[in-house]
């Protein structure tokens, strides 16, 4: 059976934690920031998680487990 691929999107948006946890960064950070406050694209800047419920579909697109 030939070996997964990784899906290239999923690639480039995600990252893995040392403790395996996935880092994703914020959506609406990309353009007409000129409406949104200093305060609002300040905490837009900083990496979250995925949340546990789209955990698995994640791992699934980046071929892990």
């Amino acid at each position: 059976m030939p070996k997964m691929k990784t899906n290239s999107g999923a690639k480039k948006r995600f990252a893995l934690t040392g403790t395996g946890k996935i880092k994703r960064k914020h959506a609406y950070k990309s353009h007409i920031l000129t409406k949104k406050t200093k305060k609002q694209k300040r905490n837009l800047t900083q990496t979250g998680l995925v949340s546990s419920v789209d955990n698995k579909e994640v791992r699934s697109l980046l071929c892990l487990r």
